[in-house]
């Protein structure tokens, strides 16, 4: 598996399976590219090249003290496109990953992108303030690092039953599916995963909505208490010209899982 050095001598670790017109999958928060695994197989499968990577501090990437901004993080994806040579990109971000794409469509002018997908995306502003009174409040971000510092597996534990809408009654994700993601999550660096909460969770990409100029794949389970869907979703819709809204009645934040076949179709007939 290719290992890519960004501008300042991190190591980025990426998965490059398959030929054809490439696919870019760009993990959420807390987990790593193998969050992907199931879909990324299934893009191969339909003929396409999938490069899943793990984001600086996260996974098998280095675990630098800092950069978990998103000008750096950006900055991180244009290295791993330049140092894979990929044109002609499907570029997808789920969760926190759709603040890379944003942001790579502003500060590097989408570069080698012809499609884009945000999925359960974090744009295109979380945080409740004046300016965004619908948005979540400081609080909920505080909460987490607080609770990350105090007792982080057992933290992860919680959230990843959220993530993937599990209640007391619904069995529909194994408990070894959610241990798995719990696991993958504890691969992280604990400065990583506290930094990268006030970045999804503070970073404003209005601004940056309008730096989507290809056709963009918009998808959000309308009942994610993670990512709620009027605040981001829906809304960042409504911000970038040549998008397509896909709203997946009742299902949470983890599409990738919960909706997975779907997600994948609508990935492919998306692409061709």
């Amino acid at each position: 598996m290719p290992v890519i050095e960004t501008k300042d001598g991190v190591e980025i670790f990426a998965k490059d399976w398959g030929e054809g017109r490439p696919f870019v999958l760009v993990h959420g928060w807390p987990l790593n590219a193998d969050m992907w695994d199931h879909v990324a197989n299934e893009l191969v499968e339909h003929g396409f090249r999938v490069v899943a990577y793990d984001r600086r501090g996260f996974g098998r990437s280095g675990q630098p003290g800092a950069g978990y901004d998103y000008d750096t993080l950006s900055d991180d994806l244009a290295a791993v496109i330049d140092g894979l040579g990929l044109s002609d990109v499907t570029l997808v971000g789920f969760s926190m990953g759709g603040g890379e794409v944003a942001r790579y469509m502003s500060r590097h002018g989408g570069r080698q992108v012809t499609h884009a997908a945000l999925v359960s995306a974090v744009t295109p502003y979380l945080l409740k303030d004046d300016s965004n009174p619908d948005g979540v409040p400081p609080a909920t971000f505080d909460g987490f690092v607080d609770e990350l510092k105090k007792d982080r597996p057992g933290f992860l534990e919680t959230f990843g039953k959220q993530f993937y809408g599990v209640g007391m009654l619904d069995w529909s994700v194994s408990s070894a599916y959610l241990e798995w993601t719990k696991q993958m999550a504890l691969q992280a660096s604990l400065r990583a995963t506290i930094k990268c909460v006030d970045a999804f969770g503070r970073t404003d990409f209005r601004a940056d909505m309008g730096s989507f100029e290809v056709p963009t794949l918009v998808v959000h389970g309308t009942s994610d208490s993670t990512v709620p869907f009027d605040i981001s979703g829906k809304r960042a819709a409504g911000m970038i010209r040549s998008s397509e809204l896909v709203a997946y009645d009742g299902a949470p934040h983890g599409l990738h899982y919960t909706e997975q076949d779907r997600l994948v179709r609508d990935l492919v007939d998306f692409a061709r």
